[in-house]
């Protein structure tokens, strides 16, 4: 008696790749918790400029109002300049905001990060309101005068972050613009003060402004006279750096 052979089993299927869970944007999660403890308002920190071989670092911090949260808030560096600019004012016409500069001498003075840290908490102080909370982003807290939480990748995760993300940014570039006007052959208004070729040849070429910090390397190469800098305190641009409103930068 003849025997039809067994059907041959299917191929098993591929396993599934996991599901792309999509870009991750920062939310307003953490701001209302803090809201549910009691504690507001809540501020979001962050700053512009620690890289750059020229000019300040930027610090903004932003008190969102939960009613009126600009769409689209993201980390700046994952939008286009227009898209910054647009909503750079949006958050100034709807959310309080503080700004502070740290000039390239005071970076001179006391390394990049203590510079950074100080113009982040001078941002705050620069508040209309005084917060009870204040997240900023990063892994160092900062001396802000009420509970403050670090967040790394913060610009990314917490939406007042974002917000101050994209006013430092924007607070900077336009300054550097200026720079670039006032001191025409760098090319400020483009590379914005980081090290990109351009700048590096100008640097080479032309020598160091008083916008640029003599404490880094390549500055230091071509300065005669190694760290000598602007007196702490004073910014370059002619701008004070204790509390500035972003809107009279970018006028």
């Amino acid at each position: 008696m003849s025997r039809r052979p067994a059907p041959r089993s299917a191929d098993p299927a591929p396993p599934r790749l996991p599901l792309d869970d999509g870009p991750v944007r920062p939310s307003f999660d953490r701001e209302r918790r803090a809201h549910r403890r009691g504690l507001w308002p809540v501020a979001g920190c962050d700053e512009a400029g620690r890289g750059p071989l020229a000019g300040p670092v930027v610090a903004a911090a932003v008190i969102l109002d939960p009613k009126r949260i600009p769409r689209g808030l993201d980390d700046s560096k994952k939008l286009t300049a227009e898209r910054r600019a647009v909503l750079f004012e949006r958050i100034c016409a709807v959310a309080e905001v503080g700004v502070a500069m740290a000039s390239p001498g005071r970076i001179d003075r006391d390394n990049i990060r203590q510079a950074s840290l100080w113009a982040l908490a001078r941002a705050v102080k620069a508040l209309p309101l005084v917060p009870r909370l204040v997240f900023v982003d990063g892994c160092d807290r900062i001396d802000a005068g009420c509970d403050c939480e670090a967040v790394v990748s913060g610009d990314a995760l917490v939406l007042s972050i974002a917000a101050a993300s994209i006013v430092a940014k924007v607070t900077r570039d336009r300054l550097m613009e200026q720079v670039g006007a006032a001191f025409p052959g760098y090319g400020f208004e483009r590379h914005m003060g980081y090290g990109v070729p351009e700048h590096q040849r100008a640097l080479a070429a032309l020598g160091a402004t008083p916008h640029h910090r003599r404490s880094f390397a390549p500055v230091r190469a071509v300065c005669a006279d190694g760290m000598a800098a602007a007196p702490a305190g004073v910014d370059p641009a002619g701008v004070d750096p204790a509390g500035v409103d972003p809107r009279r930068i970018a006028s």
